[in-house]
Order: C-alpha cells, then sequence, then structure tokens
C-alpha cells in the first residue's frame, strides 16, 4: 500500500488506476513515494498573474523581442536545464551559449526515466526548479501530460519541419533519431546489401540479424505503417529469421563494428555515422519507410528564469544551435542545416501513441522476440 500523507493526489490515483502503461505507473509511484519524507518544505507556487506575464512572454512577437529577452536574461544571471542528453555533446551547447551570452547554465543529467522522475517529484512538492528540459519525446509527452511544459515561440520554428512539432506544441524536435539499418562492409557485400524491409527476412540472413531489445515502439509504428496484418506478417517472418537481441543502440552497432553481428535491422545513423568516421567497417542504409524518434526542448511551466529559458530555446533551434548538434555527428531538426544524415523521407514515431498503445505493442514485441531469446 503506498502511504502519501495526504499528498497523493487524484491525479495520482486515477494514472494507477487506468494507465495501462507501466513506466508511467512507475513514474507515478515513485513521485508520490519521495513526497512522503518528513518535513518535505512546499514552496509557493507562482501567482496567476506571474504565469500569465511568463506565457505572454513566452509567446511575444515584438520586433524588440531579441533585445528584450537578454536584457531579462542577463538580470536573471543563470538558468537550469535537466536533461537526458549526455555531457559531451550537451556540453557544446551550453559551453557556446554561456560563451556567448555570459549566462550560466546548470544542468542536471541523469537518464530520461529519472529526469523526469525528478521533475515531476519536485512539481508535486511546489518545487520549480528546471527553467528547460530536454529529452526524447516519450519523456517530454509525459511531463506535458504533467502540465510541466508550457507553449513557447521561437523565430527559429521556420526552419523546422512540420515532423518538429506536436498538436499541443509544448515540446519542439531540436534533434531526430532515425533507425536505419547497420551492417559490416566486411561481411556483407555491396550487392547484398538489403534494399527493402523484406529482404530482411531471406533465409541467408538466418541468426545473422541484430535487433535492440526496446525497440517496441519501432515494431508498433512500422507495423503500423505496413497495415497491421502485412506488418505482423512480415515480423513473423522476421522472428523466424532468430535476430540476435541486445539491450543498447551503441552496443549493438559496436557488435556490428566489430563483425559479431553482420546486419542490424534498426539502428541511429547518427552512431553508426560516428563509428564510420572513424575508421569502422560498418555503413548505414534508409529503408522506406524510415522512421525516427524526435528528441525535443521544451520551456518549463513555471521557469525560475524565463527570459533566459526562452534564449537559450531560441539558441538551441538557431542555426548555431543545430550546427553544434550537426558538430556532434547527431541529426539536427532545422532545415537550414546541411548534413547527409537527414537525406531521404522519414516519418516520426509518435510519442502520444507510444505512451496510449504501449502494452499492446510492448506484449505483441516481448512474445514474439524477447521470449524466443530466453
Amino acid at each position: 500500500m503506498l502511504k502519501t500523507n495526504g499528498r497523493f493526489t487524484a491525479y495520482a490515483r486515477e494514472a494507477l488506476q487506468t494507465s495501462a502503461n507501466t513506466a508511467v505507473r512507475k513514474l507515478v509511484i515513485a513521485a508520490c513515494s519521495l513526497l512522503c519524507v518528513p518535513g518535505l518544505v512546499l514552496a509557493q507556487a507562482p501567482t496567476p498573474q506571474a504565469k500569465a506575464a511568463i506565457a505572454s512572454l513566452l509567446m511575444y512577437k515584438g520586433a524588440d523581442r531579441d533585445q528584450r529577452l537578454l536584457e531579462g536574461a542577463r538580470k536573471e544571471g543563470t538558468i537550469s536545464m535537466y536533461t537526458s542528453l549526455n555531457p559531451k555533446d550537451s556540453g557544446p551547447l551550453t559551453e557556446a551559449f554561456q560563451k556567448k551570452y555570459g549566462i550560466k547554465v546548470s544542468v542536471w543529467r541523469a537518464s530520461g526515466e529519472k529526469m523526469t522522475e525528478r521533475a515531476i517529484t519536485e512539481a508535486r512538492a511546489g518545487r520549480f526548479t528546471p527553467d528547460v528540459m530536454e529529452s526524447d519525446g516519450v519523456e517530454m509527452e509525459i511531463l506535458a501530460r504533467e502540465h510541466l511544459l508550457q507553449e513557447f515561440y521561437s523565430p527559429s520554428f521556420k526552419d523546422l519541419p512540420p515532423a518538429a512539432f506536436t498538436k499541443q506544441r509544448l515540446y519542439v524536435a531540436d534533434r531526430f533519431n532515425f533507425f536505419t539499418i547497420a551492417y559490416n562492409t566486411n561481411l556483407v557485400k555491396p550487392e547484398d546489401v538489403p534494399n527493402s524491409y523484406q529482404d530482411l527476412v531471406l533465409p541467408k540472413w538466418k541468426g545473422k540479424i541484430g535487433l535492440e531489445a526496446d525497440d517496441s515502439d519501432w515494431f508498433a509504428a512500422l507495423t503500423k505503417v505496413m497495415g497491421e496484418e502485412k506488418g505482423l506478417a512480415f515480423f513473423k517472418k522476421l522472428q523466424e529469421n532468430k535476430p540476435q537481441m541486445r539491450k543498447g543502440h551503441t552496443l549493438m552497432a559496436e557488435l556490428v563494428a566489430a563483425g559479431e553481428i553482420p546486419i542490424a535491422a534498426a539502428l541511429y545513423n547518427h552512431g553508426v555515422e560516428r563509428l564510420a568516421l572513424a575508421g569502422a567497417p560498418i555503413k548505414w542504409k534508409a529503408l522506406a519507410p524510415t522512421l525516427g524518434r524526435p528528441g525535443a526542448i521544451a520551456v518549463s511551466s513555471n521557469p525560475p528564469h524565463p527570459y533566459g529559458a526562452l534564449l537559450f530555446a531560441d539558441f538551441v533551434l538557431s542555426r548555431e544551435g543545430q550546427e553544434l548538434i550537426k558538430s556532434r555527428h547527431r541529426v539536427p531538426a532545422s532545415t537550414a542545416v546541411d548534413t547527409t544524415l537527414n537525406k531521404f523521407p522519414f516519418l516520426m514515431i509518435d510519442p502520444a501513441i507510444t505512451l496510449d498503445e504501449s502494452a499492446k505493442w510492448e506484449k505483441l514485441w516481448n512474445d514474439m522476440f524477447i521470449g524466443q531469446a530466453k
């Protein structure tokens, strides 16, 4: 029995009773149980007037916008960012921002799940620490549903494709993770490289294909695009080829590069590109339809430093910020930045659908692939 000393909110009760998604349930339980700590001091929430002023600022489009943001941000002097992006990739962004504007960026980094847990826990306790948050789409969708994000405007939106935005526009993609095949160039001849997903179920690939164990959202999205009946039939044939299951896209890419697995069905092409540029015998290829996961940035619903928060979001989405993302061999969302990593048609996996339908697709995925690997 979960005890919360009266702080178990109606939202939490409803989430636990109705949510079919285990990730959401775990986050709610973790957040609520942490709120039971004796002596926890609840900070006063921003007044309705303050919230309205912040919302107006975040959507401001006046000619003096840039000057207004800079002056306000310099008075604030600092911002706080919660992110799951690793320091090697987030560091260049924060360092460049600090150098350009003289505004300190305090970064708290953890896995997407832990980052989300912390943000929810603090918010339920009335503590509002982060100004901006950056993580994968599913984590951002959870934060949006917890009312921890709010809509903002940036002039750089004009350079973003439609796939960068959700209907609610509470978070915006600043980078993409594209699923492509990857293969070892010493083990797979050029003429044998698959040209379609159907080529992956050919008998010659039996026992030679790798699958990442947590890619049930890719499985769900690809099945839907193919049409559920045809899609499940395709994955049944792929199952018959006895793919090797591993946990972690980075590990899988390294195993392909090392020749332990000849080909992988779904790896992030930016991770493969990093290994290839380092001289590893590995290449990637986009098959149609190519699916992607968004990585996104958002402004907190109660930012302690709203001017700095918006200025930082502007910077990340600007040409300068997107070039820095590209320099880390990641895929920038902006169409103003030229990269070979996105020059193909693609579809985004909808984070909302991933959350809402996860129980169904995780069960199918686990029954089809994880169970056979045991």
